[in-house]
């Protein structure tokens, strides 16, 4: 009989050790707001990791395109619909909601966290990329401008234009209150023409206007 290469001990089989299941990671499965909590009693305890956590932070927040804001505007106001306006208008307890009311308060809505990051980049100096985010919201407004079809943004004809001239003039209106604080004039931001005129051509004249009102 022929002898097999391996005895029963030295088989394959029996060399394969049981692999041990690998446990969740605690840091993983946190939610934002625990995460941050974490973090800060991290910096608490080493402070000397702060100015690595800051260039990482800034990083971080760097990482814009105005095209990636874009997709984001538009499919956040593409995605309501006449649900979202019925949740909204009609008869409620604090009084009666037009069904264009409703829809200009919902549009407002989804363009807010948009604008609020927009002004949190400026207010920690990043205005490079404060500019990005002011383009991307531009850009996702006009690709909404013509409403036809679209039975919910049909409730807001003018949302798309008169939102787009708020951006511009709250980007503008930071853009002075830096000026205040000592900045030169010649040192102060315009609005890049090129990407109007490559992006949101027709609406030339209402950046112009926008950039005017302060």
């Amino acid at each position: 009989m022929t002898q097999s290469r391996f005895s029963r001990a030295d088989s394959p089989r029996a060399s394969r050790t049981t692999a041990t299941p690998k446990k969740p990671s605690v840091l993983e499965r946190l939610a934002p707001g625990e995460a941050q909590a974490v973090l800060h009693r991290l910096l608490a305890a080493h402070a000397d990791l702060r100015a690595e956590a800051e260039q990482i932070a800034r990083g971080l927040l760097g990482e814009v395109a105005f095209e990636s804001v874009a997709d984001d505007v538009e499919d956040a106001l593409r995605s309501l619909d006449l649900d979202d306006l019925g949740s909204r208008a009609g008869r409620h307890h604090g009084g009666y909601t037009s069904p264009t009311e409703a829809a200009w308060e919902l549009l407002h809505e989804a363009v807010e966290p948009f604008l609020s990051d927009m002004k949190r980049q400026m207010e920690l100096g990043l205005e490079v990329e404060a500019l990005e985010i002011c383009k991307g919201i531009l850009l996702g407004l006009y690709r909404i401008r013509v409403t036809g079809g679209d039975e919910f943004l049909g409730w807001a004809e003018d949302f798309p234009a008169e939102a787009a001239a708020d951006v511009v003039s709250t980007w503008v209106e930071r853009q002075d209150r830096k000026e205040a604080k000592g900045r030169s004039r010649r040192e102060r931001r315009v609005f890049p023409q090129e990407f109007v005129a490559d992006h949101v051509p027709e609406w030339d004249d209402l950046v112009a206007r926008a950039l005017k009102r302060r």
